[in-house]
């Protein structure tokens, strides 16, 4: 097949790459590392992250996207070209059609900020879909149904709430808290209670590996490593999953106050959908253990974990693709 469609979630932490017909090709973090003196791309993806606070200073890591969208112009459009290359190989006939997921709450400027850097990286033409959307598609959820369905998609940079009816977005809620803004708090909170200061990586790592949203009975241990911050040296603390969860409380509050609005701005009677069915939560912030029990709790609704929910706005991508023609005017703004 000459002419290539390739579906792109460009997340804050992850950028996901899916060919229709393949699957999906290309998992990597959202990272590039450039050479600051020579002005060359160093490395991309996994091989980039692993320089994260370990660099001199010619060479500087960049994450390109903020909260979900473009906050470096020059190095998203490096790393969109990257994955066209990979995924499609040098010898290119034809242009790809490239459809990327963007919040929901993305603005006119960062959508066309978005657009212009896949046409520049290399493609024919440049789709946008609201993650939301692409979520809900790629969790199996009929959009097109006239019944309401609320999913919740929490990235790296974003976390969105959204009820859909009848292929489109009926209310919609967008903050920009994720993933990331939840590590940051976890080392915030190890820094003032420790006086230790630890790094990005190890921050995440906490995360995921002890990481909860509610207290549990059984409290993991974790043994961490950073710089003691009064006496400048290494030092060695042990962190349990009961005091993550205090620490990350507020932030998930955040969260969930989001989906409350969301939920007093829907009408009556996709409300009572939504009370029949539930909620389902997806992306790699939905990982967190007992996130979908606090959610349920705070809220009263049933509240389930997409299926490979780390994937579902990339999937959804690839079903948009397979069926093009018929999403276009209902999801897609085009150049």
């Amino acid at each position: 097949m000459l002419l290539r469609k390739i579906g792109i979630d460009l997340g804050t932490c992850n950028s996901v790459v899916f060919i229709p017909k393949k699957g999906i090709v290309l998992n990597e973090p959202s990272i590039v590392a450039v050479d600051i003196s020579e002005n060359i791309v160093m490395a991309i993806g996994q091989e980039a992250k692993e320089m994260i606070g370990r660099t001199p200073d010619t060479i500087k890591v960049f994450k390109p996207l903020k909260d979900g969208v473009i906050a470096n112009y020059r190095v998203t459009e490096a790393m969109l070209r990257y994955f066209i290359k990979k995924t499609i190989g040098k010898l290119r006939i034809f242009k790809p059609e490239l459809l990327i997921g963007v919040p929901a709450g993305i603005t006119s400027t960062e959508r066309r900020a978005v657009i212009e850097a896949g046409l520049t990286a290399g493609a024919r033409a440049v789709y946008l879909a609201k993650e939301p959307i692409l979520a809900a598609i790629g969790a199996g959820i009929p959009i097109n149904s006239c019944t309401g369905h609320l999913i919740v998609d929490m990235g790296g940079g974003t976390s969105e709430a959204a009820v859909i009816s009848l292929g489109g977005i009926v209310t919609a809620g967008s903050l920009r808290v994720g993933g990331e803004k939840i590590s940051q708090t976890i080392a915030q909170y190890i820094k003032r209670r420790y006086n230790l200061a630890i790094g990005e990586q190890t921050a995440e790592e906490i995360k995921i590996k002890i990481g909860t949203a509610l207290p549990e009975k059984e409290d993991k241990k974790m043994e961490i490593r950073g710089r003691d911050l009064i006496s400048g040296l290494p030092k060695n603390i042990k962190i349990s999953s009961n005091e993550i969860a205090e620490a990350i409380s507020d932030r998930l509050n955040e969260i969930i106050s989001m989906i409350k609005q969301v939920l007093r701005d829907t009408p009556p009677e996709l409300a009572a959908d939504i009370m029949d069915k539930g909620m389902i939560i997806s992306g790699g912030g939905a990982l967190l253990k007992n996130f979908d029990k606090l959610i349920a709790r705070s809220i009263g609704l049933p509240c389930f974990l997409a299926e490979d929910s780390l994937f579902c706005v990339a999937k959804g991508t690839g079903i948009v693709l397979d069926n093009l023609e018929t999403y276009k005017r209902s999801i897609m703004s085009k150049k």
